[in-house]
């Protein structure tokens, strides 16, 4: 039995990789922080795919909050084998527009939250020297799109954050990886109006957007032991947008 952490999972890429993490065999442990409804069908989608798993309700910005969800997992599981940090949120705004509020909540989520979760597995991991730990990061920490400048910077954290870590836990036997998605079809690209999309189809060399199974067959990967030679980078997965 393997075990995997997955924040964010109740939609989108978070929700694409519980349900391939789910038939790749693992333990699904199914982290959200408002919607009970859409965790609660995650988890039974995993466990129509035979695999088990639960449902755990924790805010990634509150290091008590993840605490408590990392202390219950482990208690239950008595293992913890891979983490896939992936809650996030975008706030687009031009920089002389900037709120507050947004600055605040987009750091505590994208940065800290990322810290706290791997902080956290990572001393669990470091009990059996082993474990995998994915970042889920976006192109945009390399790659400049106007109206981005907070989620550039934090992705771009992220991707410093995930060389750094490798370096501090490889030695002892957990992998840090990093991957960065470009445009994807989510609830956040949806709502982008169809010239819009036009616009950014132009940009990339394959003309689409990338689906989360995508994404999620990446991370299935990563966390295989095929890739038991890779750490320290973050492998871009965005159609050629940022060749």
């Amino acid at each position: 039995m393997k075990v995997a952490i997955i924040t964010g999972a109740s939609r989108g890429i978070g929700k694409a990789c519980a349900l391939r993490l789910a038939k790749d065999g693992y333990t699904v442990v199914i982290n959200y922080a408002s919607s009970d409804a859409a965790a609660q069908k995650v988890l039974d989608e995993v466990k129509a795919l035979g695999a088990d798993g639960m449902i755990y309700k924790a805010d990634v910005s509150n290091l008590d909050e993840v605490k408590n969800m990392v202390r219950e997992v482990f208690n239950t599981y008595k293992q913890i084998d891979l983490l896939v940090n992936n809650a996030g949120i975008a706030k687009d705004e031009y920089l002389l527009m900037l709120n507050k509020d947004n600055l605040d909540r987009s750091i505590d989520i994208n940065v800290k939250g990322y810290f706290y979760m791997a902080q956290q597995v990572g001393l669990k991991m470091f009990r059996k020297k082993s474990g995998t730990i994915i970042n889920i990061s976006s192109v945009s920490g390399s790659y400049s799109i106007p109206g981005q400048t907070t989620y550039s910077a934090t992705k771009a954290a992220v991707n410093m954050f995930t060389k750094t870590l490798s370096k501090e836990l490889s030695p002892n036997g957990i992998r840090v990886v990093g991957v960065a998605p470009g445009f994807i079809n989510t609830e956040m690209t949806e709502v982008l109006p169809e010239e819009k999309k036009e616009e950014y189809f132009k940009a990339i060399p394959l003309h689409r957007f990338a689906e989360t199974s995508e994404v999620a067959s990446l991370v299935s990967f990563l966390a295989s032991d095929e890739a038991s030679y890779i750490t320290g980078v973050t492998i871009t997965i965005d159609g050629g947008l940022s060749a």
